[in-house]
């Protein structure tokens, strides 16, 4: 095994070991910062550069293309739970809803840039890169790693987990959202653009969708239809707009990571 992937897998466990002990001690709120030591520290044994780790600004086209994501998905969801009457607005506050939108939102770009896509679509994703995996292996294996990162969430008695049956659906689309992210991460370059999506979308989720049992503002109760992240209809919608994103992503996508200083 060459030693760039054994760093990257061991980069890995130690995310999911230290945010699983977070998250069983009841520091949910907390278990993703511990990323952005691991981010660094890997970063630097890795001897990545800036541009590999993904840390530019990308075009306004990519940004566009980021918030189209969200947009569409979780439009999609709503119109669809209201058209089967699942939506309850009767006790909405919606200027209280908007104000939290824009809060979560705003502090999950934030937070993401140097946590979750600083570490999963940026280090992680370069590092793979560094070892010769293709396109595909490291989009597949990074999202992968990502939702096995968030299982602890979701199984763990955190309040942010989901009933039991709906844990599955949840996983699997942990992987496909991670694996949005990662395509939107190498059409633009940018951990940026992706962590702007991110924060979109779990702003926009999780506001007016709810999380674990918690309902959101449009009051939809049956959130294992009608649910972004833990229900069948976010899963189908999320698999359809990634298979069109790939379908569509320019052929000179993601330049190949700059080898180690001691190679050139």
């Amino acid at each position: 095994m060459k030693p760039g992937l054994r760093l990257a897998i061991l980069g890995v466990l130690a995310a999911i070991a230290i945010t699983t002990a977070m998250d069983a001690s009841g520091l949910l709120a907390f278990s993703a910062l511990p990323l952005f030591p691991l981010m660094c520290l890997f970063w630097y044994l890795g001897r990545l550069s800036r541009q590999d780790m993904g840390f530019s600004w990308g075009r306004r086209s990519h940004y566009c293309l980021a918030l189209l994501y969200p947009v569409v998905v979780l439009g999609a969801v709503g119109i669809i739970a209201s058209a089967a009457r699942a939506v309850d607005l009767s006790a909405t506050d919606w200027q209280k809803a908007w104000l939290n939108f824009g809060l979560v939102t705003a502090t999950t770009i934030l937070v993401a840039i140097i946590t979750e896509e600083g570490f999963f679509r940026g280090w992680l994703f370069a590092s793979l890169g560094r070892v010769g995996l293709s396109k595909g292996r490291i989009l597949i294996w990074s999202s992968l790693a990502f939702s096995l990162w968030h299982l602890s969430a979701v199984t763990l008695n955190t309040g942010f987990n989901p009933p039991t049956q709906q844990v599955p659906v949840f996983m699997i689309n942990a992987a496909v959202l991670g694996a949005i992210w990662g395509l939107l991460r190498m059409i633009s370059g940018s951990v940026i653009v992706a962590s702007v999506s991110h924060g979109f979308w779990n702003g926009g989720a999780y506001v007016f969708f709810g999380f674990g049992t918690k309902t959101g503002a449009l009051g939809i109760e049956d959130t294992g239809i009608y649910g972004p992240e833990a229900g069948i209809l976010g899963l189908a919608l999320n698999l359809i707009f990634l298979a069109a994103l790939w379908w569509w992503r320019p052929a000179t996508d993601f330049p190949s990571p700059t080898a180690p200083r001691s190679q050139r």
